[in-house]
């Protein structure tokens, strides 16, 4: 959590399965009914955005450690640049903008399904792009009609595409660079979905 819990959201936490929670900060009620709870864990950690974001990953490798910038970029969907026919709507604007950001924290290569305010569906961790987008609506426990994606790098041919449409997909946001963009370009108007560039890419590995 990013704020204090209260006794009403720890009464509807601990109406479930819980293991753990984390918050800066808890109500005295509230931690009488975590104790109350068997075996659940209580943390409580600053609130995140006090700490210094910047700095760096560290991933360990034979024989050493390779040490890399970390991944702060972020972009505001109205920002992209949009180039399909069709320009995103209002919703679908906020829904791409959510996406973009659930997109961040998947490990490559990540595909994401969302509305405006919910993940639907997320393919992680494949070499293609094609078998993420495939396991993200498997793995939807909501339909992805009308849903948008997010990629977190470019899509290499238009197969990725074709793949969000059969999906229902209405808007895709994505990197762009790729030496195929037209062709995924034409693919998106030939599908009638629209697509920004956000000349920027999230890689987690």
């Amino acid at each position: 959590f990013n704020r204090t819990v209260d006794a009403d959201t720890a009464r509807e936490l601990t109406s479930t399965f819980l293991e753990a929670v984390i918050a800066p900060g808890y109500t005295d009620e509230a931690l009488d009914i975590f104790t109350a709870k068997k075996n659940v864990r209580v943390m409580q950690v600053p609130l995140l955005n006090s700490y210094d974001a910047k700095g760096y990953d560290l991933k360990r490798v034979t024989g050493g450690l390779m040490i890399q910038g970390r991944d702060l970029g972020m972009i505001n969907a109205l920002d992209c640049r949009v180039v399909t026919d069709r320009t995103p709507s209002a919703s679908e604007y906020e829904a791409l903008d959510f996406a973009w950001r659930v997109c961040k924290h998947v490990k490559s290569n990540a595909i994401v399904f969302t509305n405006r305010d919910q993940t639907v569906g997320i393919g992680a961790g494949q070499m293609s792009r094609v078998d993420s987008s495939k396991i993200a609506v498997q793995k939807a426990l909501l339909p992805t009609q009308g849903t948008v994606l997010a990629s977190d790098a470019f899509f290499p041919f238009r197969d990725g595409v074709d793949a969000a449409a059969e999906a229902g997909v209405t808007a895709i946001i994505q990197p762009g660079g790729s030496v195929r963009d037209e062709e995924v370009i034409k693919a998106a108007n030939e599908h009638g979905i629209a697509m920004i560039f956000t000349n920027m890419r999230h890689f987690r590995h």
